[in-house]
């Protein structure tokens, strides 16, 4: 359907020239920008909508969950990140999960690292903000203590999921009340989450009381959750069920700042968190598609999809055999991201038949398109595909820019009594295989899925973008970056695109269904002899429904840097939006 000219998209582009937030909950941009008109800069308006993203999407984000964090600091020119992903208890092992477990990692309170988003969100202030913890969680206490209207999404995914929340009483209580599952317009309270994230304001508003600076009050903040009451109550229930979490699991960590990767893609330097996200997936794919003319294939054509959806398989085989916390593997970068290596991982795209399955992994070091011990894996099917996830960007009007994932479900471990908390369940994505390089291990982290991204062209615009989605997350930002970078699309018009998504490679969840060749293409991909042309091409074609929430949810900001225009796309698909001045 062709739009009236009066109209950039099916949902207006929100320009201006202040400020920009774009955000997976309308709630949480508004929150994000109210910091902004009160004086916050992008940070501190990026952890205001990160927190109240926890509480107004429980279902597919934790207070107490991961918070990949990127950051672009406007005056220095410098990309930062803060790695808000816990590792393994030190009391978890491979040995344990094979012996205990029957070699799965089950879906309870065993699935649970190290918590990081407290931290995450935390660091970020105290580098880089300029607000009090208080100050920032208000909005969020406020919709957790007094409640918020249920809407559609996050009412069909607790009615989807109730018969797991129905297995653990605490969450029982706060996601079924009444024995049912809230319907869209009921008003959802979670008290004990808005008293966890109100001692924790409370205990920094006492030291900055007592004379502590702002950064000691961050620290009592911080100390609140991993040393105080919270970390008191996690522990005392992992002891008496069964977890692995300990005090020193707590006590001793916080996110640490590590360095963004970044690759060149026609002028445009594309940021990533490293090789602990899959993060260097997006850009793995993005080095092998330089060398192809996308707009002449012409977007969304059967050539354009068969040609983006082989270089994400030969990425993805990568990422199986290399990505790991580079903390415990040894990650081989530099080189995956090299253009030599690009250039012979290129030449293995056959332009007229797709891989039936996903590729060998290549040898980047010793330059080989090849490793020698092949990719074989054994198809499995689970039509249960998690797609949790949530994300939002801010840039103020310095131009400094705020890039976050939060991420962590509360279907599929237990939440702490009393706390309204999931201690992060992010075991889910780890194997119980020896070799695996994002197996189980002390202190070890996992391949993270969730991965905010910022990509800049000097002297023309600076992009912050992420989704939702786990394995569909880099497919659609890839996607819609190259909407907006090769065909010349508005923001808004570029998450509104039709997408389409590969499932050629072990998903990152447990039990890691394998899919040899699927493909799925959205509703409005319709075209029969689109389809036609993709399946004599040799892959396995499935439909999803059109404007379907499981293709991601897209939010980006572009910042002209010439003129100082802000533009702001925010995805239908969910109940993402975009405000700013």
């Amino acid at each position: 359907m062709t739009l009236p000219s009066f109209m950039d998209a099916y949902r207006p582009v929100v320009r201006g020239t202040e400020h920009m937030v774009s955000a997976g909950h309308y709630l949480a941009a508004n929150a994000a920008n109210e910091i902004l008109l009160a004086g916050g800069n992008a940070i501190d308006a990026g952890v205001a909508g990160g927190l109240v993203l926890g509480v107004v999407q429980s279902e597919l984000v934790n207070v107490a969950g991961v918070a990949p964090i990127m950051i672009y600091l406007a005056e220095q020119k410098e990309v930062v990140t803060i790695a808000g992903l816990g590792g393994w208890p030190a009391l978890a092992n491979l040995e344990f999960f094979q012996r205990e477990c029957a070699g799965e990692i089950p879906e309870s309170i065993l699935r649970t690292v190290v918590p990081a988003a407290p931290a995450a969100w935390i660091k970020a202030l105290r580098l880089y903000g300029r607000m009090s913890f208080g100050e920032i969680a208000s909005s969020a206490i406020r919709y957790a203590r007094n409640g918020f209207v249920m809407y559609p999404l996050m009412a069909e995914l607790l009615h989807e999921k109730e018969e797991k929340y129905a297995r653990f009483q605490s969450n029982r209580k706060i996601y079924l009340p009444d024995g049912r599952p809230p319907a869209v317009g009921d008003m959802f309270v979670q008290t004990d989450l808005g008293r966890s994230l109100q001692y924790m304001a409370d205990e920094e508003r006492v030291a900055l009381s007592h004379g502590a600076t702002r950064d000691g009050g961050l620290d009592a903040a911080h100390d609140a959750f991993y040393r105080g009451d919270i970390a008191k109550s996690i522990v005392d229930y992992h002891i008496q069920q069964g977890g692995l979490l300990r005090h020193n699991d707590l006590a001793a960590f916080d996110a640490p700042l590590e360095p963004a990767v970044c690759s060149q893609f026609n002028g445009i330097d594309v940021y990533a968190c490293g090789p602990w996200t899959q993060g260097p997936i997006m850009l793995q794919c993005l080095q092998l598609l330089k060398g192809f003319d996308l707009q002449g294939m012409g977007h969304n054509s059967a050539e354009y999809i068969h040609t983006i959806t082989e270089a994400f398989k030969l990425a993805a085989a990568d990422r199986e055999r290399y990505y790991g916390d580079p903390n415990f593997v040894d990650v081989p970068i530099d080189a995956l991201l090299s253009d030599g290596y690009a250039d012979l991982r290129r030449s293995l795209i056959d332009t007229a038949n797709a891989s039936p399955e996903m590729p060998a992994a290549g040898d980047p070091v010793h330059n080989l398109a090849f490793e020698g011990h092949g990719g074989q894996i054994a198809p499995k099917d689970d039509s249960d595909y998690p797609l949790d996830t949530s994300y939002l960007c801010v840039i103020d009007g310095a131009g400094n820019i705020f890039s976050a994932t939060p991420s962590d479900t509360s279907y599929d471990t237990e939440v702490i009594p009393g706390t309204g908390l999931c201690p992060s369940s992010r075991g889910s994505q780890y194997w119980v295989e020896e070799g695996h390089p994002s197996n189980v291990a002390s202190g070890k982290r996992g391949r993270l899925t969730p991965n905010p991204a910022i990509a800049i062209k000097s002297e023309e615009f600076a992009l912050p973008l992420g989704t939702p989605g786990g394995d569909v997350q880099c497919q659609a930002m890839i996607q819609t970056l190259l909407n907006i970078s090769e065909f010349g699309m508005n923001t808004q018009a570029a998450v509104e695109a039709p997408r389409f998504a590969g499932f050629s490679f072990p998903n990152s969840f447990m039990p890691h269904a394998y899919l040899p060749g699927r493909l799925y293409l959205e509703g409005q991909l319709g075209d029969r002899a689109l389809r036609k042309t993709l399946s004599r091409l040799g892959h396995d074609v499935e439909n999803w429904r059109s404007w379907d929430w499981k293709a991601g949810a897209m939010c980006i900001i572009r910042q002209n840097l010439k003129t100082g225009v802000l533009e702001a796309g925010a995805d239908p698909r969910r109940a993402c939006y975009a405000i700013g001045h």
